[in-house]
């Protein structure tokens, strides 16, 4: 079941593509802070968030 949709997806998106920016482009540690990005990626372009499920949290308006 989607539990994820229209701003929060945009924003997880966006924010995954802004950190994997910091993966590609710096070194060190910022490449381990980058890596942070594959959570939010995956649950914007799934649409399914385990802990909006277990928060019992729905954003997604199509259901």
């Amino acid at each position: 079941m989607k539990n994820v949709g229209g701003t929060d997806r945009a924003v997880r998106i966006i924010a995954g593509l802004a950190l994997l920016s910091l993966f590609y482009f710096f070194s060190g540690y910022w490449k381990l802070f980058g890596l942070t990005a594959l959570p939010f990626l995956v649950t914007g372009l799934t649409q399914k968030c385990g802990i909006n499920k277990w928060l019992g949290r729905n954003t997604c308006t199509i259901r």
